[in-house]
């Protein structure tokens, strides 16, 4: 069993929509390239609070969200590069956080997330 969000602050915290089937893969296939445990995942539907606030909750509901251990959050594109850094992918994470590539990291985000049955179809298969 996984431990509470509570008892992982020293970890950052990735926060996913429990409800979403591409979320739950994309989180799968982070959790098997993160075998350190680098950064702790929940569904967001089921963090208590602390550490989920009513603003936090609402942030859940639009986008992913990665809270840091110092308490900064960071919210969709750049969530996913911040998850990216922490489990090791340092000059990927990097260079996509630059502008113009962060940009399209962004806008690429939100289209996948407006259509992630039609992404879960093409990039999930059985």
């Amino acid at each position: 069993m996984r431990p509470s969000p509570a008892s992982s602050q020293n970890r950052p915290l990735l926060l996913w929509d429990g409800d979403c089937g591409f979320c739950r893969r994309s989180v799968e296939w982070l959790r098997a390239r993160d075998p350190e445990g680098r950064i702790e995942t929940f569904p967001y539907q089921r963090v208590p609070s602390p550490p989920m606030t009513p603003q936090l909750y609402e942030r859940c509901g639009r986008a992913v969200q990665v809270v840091q251990p110092d308490g900064s959050v960071l919210s969709a594109g750049r969530a996913v590069l911040a998850a990216l850094r922490i489990i090791g992918w340092r000059r990927t994470a990097a260079v996509f956080s630059l502008p113009p590539f962060v940009w399209a990291v962004e806008t690429a985000y939100w289209m996948v997330a407006r259509n992630r049955s039609f992404f879960t179809r093409i990039l999930f298969r059985p």
